[in-house]
């Protein structure tokens, strides 16, 4: 492969990396959000953004953790032929589905930019008592997509790279 390829596989899983390490913490901010509100109900004076801050944490840590997920492994796959193949027909097998992935994200990607866009035209607020803006965890949404297809790509280089029998660190 060459070592542009190689570098763009580094670079784009370094990034991943620490994007997702950091994302893991977002559940301990998930659970503090929830404790605080079951806090506050208990004196009777229910805090009005916990809710929906505790969703928007959620999705944060969702979708930023999904390429970090990809880049180990950890995705949900159907095993049942997938892992009685030998890992070129892995490979092989990888090239032909990413296609359809990354077709998936691009549209995604797409649907989140544009909504990302219009959230912060209109200056976009959820329909609730607290009504936090909308643009800032839809933009969150948009940069996943696209770290997520940046991944998906890696993922495809290093299948290439198998089929070739070369091995990528």
């Amino acid at each position: 492969m060459p070592a542009w390829l190689r570098t763009y596989v580094r670079v784009v899983e370094a990034v991943n990396y620490r994007i997702g390490r950091i994302a893991m913490y977002l559940l301990f901010v998930m659970m503090a959000i929830l404790l605080w509100s079951s806090i506050t109900k208990v004196f009777s004076v229910p805090a009005l953004w916990t809710l929906e801050m505790a969703q928007f944490t959620l999705v944060a840590y969702y979708l930023l953790g999904a390429p970090y997920s990809m880049q180990l492994g950890a995705n949900v796959r159907m095993d049942l032929l997938y892992a009685r193949l030998s890992p070129k027909k892995q490979a092989l097998w990888d090239v032909f589905t990413i296609f359809a992935l990354l077709f998936y994200l691009g549209v995604m990607l797409w649907g989140a930019w544009e909504s990302t866009a219009y959230s912060f035209s209109i200056n976009e607020r959820a329909p609730s008592a607290w009504r936090p803006p909308l643009w800032p965890i839809k933009l969150i949404i948009t940069f996943s997509f696209f770290l997520m297809i940046l991944q998906a790509t890696v993922h495809l280089i290093r299948d290439i790279a198998i089929l070739r029998g070369e091995e990528l660190p």
